[in-house]
């Protein structure tokens, strides 16, 4: 297993005034390399009822009015 170095934790720390305003104070980040995309969610187990795909390849997913999470498509893309 591959050993972080304090300026990759110092990337991850920049996350955190981010993660104090999400829902429900927490955030689940996955990427799936082979697929290019990045699942983000708000809350665990993550079951949307609806979902709406914007013009920049974001998957919004909803669990009733709530967004609980969002897709990113073509991840390694994007700045």
């Amino acid at each position: 297993m591959a050993l972080m170095n304090m300026s990759s934790v110092q990337e991850y720390l920049k996350l955190l005034p981010t993660v104090k305003d999400a829902p429900q104070h927490s955030v689940w980040l996955n990427y799936d390399q082979e697929a290019d995309v990045m699942y983000v969610n708000f809350q665990k187990p993550s079951v949307a009822t609806d979902s709406e795909l914007t013009d920049d390849d974001v998957i919004i997913r909803y669990q009733d009015d709530e967004i609980i999470g969002f897709t990113v498509l073509h991840a390694s893309q994007r700045p």
